[in-house]
């Protein structure tokens, strides 16, 4: 099972982030947990400069942008 987490404060580009994530697992057929971090101290301790943010079991992915479902899939594959 993979954990995909959201960084970010609660912007609406963190809900869009969010809200893409799941439904590319979903369209995947993925096992995950969706995981969402808004402690400004954990976003810094992951080394984040940028919101969104996102990573897969702990490995950072992507920041500061929200691409599309399309994207998402190819980078959780």
């Amino acid at each position: 099972m993979k954990t995909i987490q959201i960084f970010g404060g609660g912007c609406a580009k963190c809900g869009i982030l969010y809200q893409h994530a799941e439904a590319a697992a979903k369209e995947l057929g993925m096992e995950y947990r969706m995981e969402k971090v808004s402690d400004y101290e954990k976003i810094a301790e992951a080394g984040i400069m940028a919101t969104p943010a996102l990573a897969v079991d702990g490995k950072l992915m992507l920041e500061g942008r929200v691409p599309t479902i399309a994207a998402l899939k190819e980078l959780l594959k």
